[in-house]
């Protein structure tokens, strides 16, 4: 009888292992497909066992590595674990190492992490390899770890060595906030959505015909007026100078750099609103005049304002407002716009705007047209159509529009979207499908331009999931890339993707039906800094 009763309970227990996904020891054998990691590790050994996080845990950091083990700590107790982080070296279930030597092997930005019957180690040459390499370990809790609802259930980690290092520096999302506003908590919110997906390049069009949005103390017009327009339909407003630091410091908690755009000599509509002394005499700058100061412009048409370049007093402006943005942003770059101009000065003007983000100690951007000029061999060109004849050798940022615009349809025929570029849309697939041939080229990045975008929920609907492809596109060696693989990922963290509250797009190639769009759009580091 003893002995029926013994073989009932490895029976019982067997079969709630199975259930579980896991195994209690390191000996059994873990069932299932391998989580589903996105962007793909460029070198990942899945094992056939299972690690069951204990009810208690210790994080082993050194102290120059702490903030990756507070971040470690909130994804632990947000599964309903105990956690003590303390500093010492391989020491717990649990160890980071931040090593600057390991920069050889697995570059600025890369991480080693091993899972094994011992524990979990994550080793990286810095702090942003350590917060990818946590994100990784992210995408293999439960999904419900996201709304910290992981319960009672123990978590299971499959066993694996991951070596892992991005293709491209430049990983990054475009939001145009001048057509139509965005506020500094949805903005936040797109942040915590970019890291996840191990993205670090924010930037924000803070200027165009329609809008300024950005807070010039010495020039206060431009909010006091300029902010004042949208799109029709849009959303107007400002970021003040403090909520502007606030977003980078959050940003940069999650190794995310803010780049800050003031678009010129043209798109400047909003800035000649409040500041008309800035136009030619006649308005002659204005061609054709929709909107002449002081009317604020809501309509869709481009190409049609620029600064009067005659004027010497332009620069004036210029250097006031590239000043000030210079010593309220923390990372190295200003973008200049510089698109949709034609001018006998344009050349000329780029030169000198160049000149003055040199100035104040920061790397100028500019769309493609830019390089018309003999801008400084810093300069960064960011090519949304790839035609122009540049005179310079400089970085390339690719944001080609027909694989990258996501203000086109997510599918042919979508109401509110732009057609411009590619007239059926671009799709998940199309946004996969791009490889850069270009030496030059440091990364990806994907734009929305809200002309038609009116509300949180249509931006969600136009970043999300294509935005998923971008991160992968940026990170993952493009041997690896294949689309249907890529596909069967995304669909297992679909419940993740509405968990987090993102209205995404319900891209045809997924099944999106299973888990309703969480109410509140949070997620497990939401807020969180350490």
């Amino acid at each position: 009888m003893k002995a029926l009763k013994s073989l009932l309970v490895l029976l019982l227990t067997a079969s709630l292992v199975s259930c579980l996904g896991g195994s209690f020891s390191s000996n059994e054998v873990a069932d299932g497909v391998p989580p589903a990691i996105i962007p793909l590790p460029n070198q990942v050994e899945w094992g056939d066992k299972m690690y069951k996080v204990p009810a208690q845990n210790k994080i082993c950091v050194g102290d120059i590595n702490l903030d990756a083990g507070q971040w470690l700590s909130e994804l632990l107790k947000a599964s309903g674990q105990e956690v003590e982080v303390v500093e010492g070296n391989a020491c717990g279930n649990w160890n980071l190492t931040l090593d600057p030597s390991l920069k050889t092997n697995l570059g600025e930005e890369g991480y080693s992490l091993d899972i094994s019957e011992e524990g979990v180690t994550l080793k990286s040459a810095s702090q942003a390899g350590l917060f990818y390499g946590i994100q990784t370990l992210r995408q293999m809790f439960p999904a419900q770890v996201e709304k910290q609802a992981a319960g009672e259930k123990p978590v299971y980690l499959r066993f694996v060595s991951i070596e892992d290092e991005p293709h491209f520096e430049w990983r990054g999302t475009m939001v145009d906030v001048a057509r139509s506003f965005f506020g500094l908590e949805y903005l936040k919110k797109h942040v915590d959505r970019m890291a996840f997906y191990k993205m670090n390049r924010l930037h924000l069009h803070l200027s165009d015909d329609q809008g300024w949005r950005i807070e010039i103390k010495s020039k206060p017009k431009l909010t006091e007026i300029g902010s004042k327009g949208s799109t029709i339909g849009g959303n107007s407003g400002y970021l003040t100078q403090k909520e502007y630091l606030e977003l980078q410091e959050y940003a940069a908690a999650r190794n995310i750099i803010v780049i800050p755009e003031i678009d010129m000599p043209g798109h400047v509509y909003a800035a000649l609103a409040a500041y008309p002394e800035l136009s030619c005499d006649g308005y002659s700058n204005l061609t054709p005049a929709r909107a002449t100061p002081p009317e604020l412009y809501s309509g869709y048409e481009v190409g049609w304002s620029k600064f009067c370049l005659e004027k010497p007093e332009i620069y004036d402006f210029v250097n006031e407002v590239i000043g000030e943005i210079a010593g309220i942003t923390k990372g190295p770059w200003i973008h200049i716009g510089g698109d949709e101009i034609e001018d006998p000065r344009y050349e000329e003007f780029i030169v000198k705007a160049d000149s003055i983000v040199r100035k104040y100690g920061k790397t100028a951007i500019g769309w493609e047209e830019a390089t018309k000029a003999e801008v400084d061999e810093s300069f960064i060109s960011q090519e949304w159509h790839g035609e122009v004849e540049s005179v310079v050798d400089v970085k390339v940022i690719e944001s080609i529009c027909s694989n990258f615009y996501l203000d086109h349809a997510n599918v042919p025929g979508q109401e509110n979207t732009l057609n411009w570029c590619k007239e059926d849309g671009v799709s998940l697939e199309n946004v996969y499908a791009f490889r850069s041939d270009k030496p030059n080229a440091i990364g990806v990045e994907a734009p929305v331009w809200t002309d038609p975008v009116l509300n949180e929920q249509m931006l969600d609907d136009r970043l999300w999931p294509r935005t998923v492809a971008v991160a992968e596109v940026g990170w993952t060696t493009p041997e690896k890339l294949e689309y249907q693989d890529f596909l069967n990922r995304l669909q297992e963290q679909a419940p993740r993707i509405r968990l987090m509250g993102i209205n995404h797009h319900p891209t045809p190639e997924i099944k999106w039906d299973e888990t309703e769009v969480s109410a509140n759009a949070s997620s497990v580091f939401s807020g969180f800094k350490p």
